[in-house]
């Protein structure tokens, strides 16, 4: 494995427990890291990043201990937080080629090849002469990705690079990165299952600092067969459903009847049907489970 994290612990000053004890494996390509608001992955992602400090525990990527030797790390990685600073009226090109001086791409003809590589690679080419203080959300999300690409990372991080993006500027950010991670140790932090879904070989459900489980989508979703059920039910219905049942989700109908999946492991009544199990609900049941 490429990413090693053990026993690893982070407590605030108020008392928040971050990260609990925890213990990972990750190894080459896109790993997931899916868990709701206020799970502790932030915190994680800073920690790996050596943005922050840990209480205890340790993490080694490829030989280096990252807590002793911080700049040997730095020098290969990439990350791309949630939210990253504002730009000056700068152009893309510009920018690039400030970020490529201080990563210690000294030749300007090195750094001019470098730029035009990544942005080609985040399809920012046809811009390049723009400023990014003026692009969209998308288009500063695959800037963040041309940047950390400047100094050719072994691990990458991306922290809830999809929040607020809309379904296409979505779909071309998730493309770059399905590229990028081929050759590299990528985590990708976020609270959208569909995110991980079309994106990762192997990811990890984390709840308030901890690891509830972590297998591949398709190991996930086999654990669960012959478990998932639906019907349809009234709006007045669905709280005494939810009382009755262990109710996953729940969706709307154009009839305005609710569509309810629950998890059960024989037919909660006959008038359940069997349906495929998905990624989202082996993550709604292992959140149900942590807590109790």
């Amino acid at each position: 494995m490429n990413l090693s994290i053990s026993n690893l612990t982070k407590v605030y000053n108020n008392g928040v427990k971050a990260v609990d004890n925890l213990n990972l494996e990750i190894g080459k390509g896109m790993f997931g890291l899916l868990g709701p608001n206020g799970a502790g992955k932030s915190t994680l992602m800073r920690t790996i990043s050596t943005l922050q400090s840990a209480d205890s525990g340790s993490i080694t990527f490829k030989g280096i201990d990252v807590f002793k030797d911080q700049m040997s790390l730095r020098k290969i990685l990439g990350y791309l937080p949630q939210e990253f600073g504002v730009y000056p009226k700068e152009s893309a090109e510009s920018l690039l080629d400030y970020f490529a001086t201080l990563k210690g791409v000294a030749s300007k003809t090195a750094r001019k090849k470098l730029i035009q590589e990544v942005l080609e690679l985040t399809n920012l080419w046809e811009v390049r002469k723009k400023h990014v203080s003026g692009y969209s959300g998308g288009m500063k999300q695959r800037f963040g990705i041309a940047q950390l690409l400047l100094n050719n990372p072994q691990l990458i991080i991306v922290d809830e690079p999809t929040a607020g993006l809309d379904p296409s500027e979505r779909n071309r950010f998730l493309n770059i990165l399905r590229e990028v991670g081929t050759h590299n140790t990528v985590i990708f932090s976020t609270h959208i299952v569909d995110d991980v879904k079309e994106l990762c070989a192997d990811l990890a459900i984390m709840n308030e600092g901890r690891v509830l489980k972590q297998m591949t989508p398709m190991a996930a979703t086999k654990e669960i067969e012959g478990q998932i059920w639906t019907k349809n039910v009234s709006r007045a219905d669905l709280e005494q459903a939810e009382a009755q049942f262990e109710v996953l989700s729940s969706s709307y109908n154009q009839d305005n009847s609710i569509n309810i999946r629950v998890h059960a492991k024989t037919q909660p009544a006959n008038d359940f049907v069997g349906v495929e199990p998905n990624l989202e609900d082996v993550y709604f049941i292992a959140l149900k489970e942590d807590l109790g």
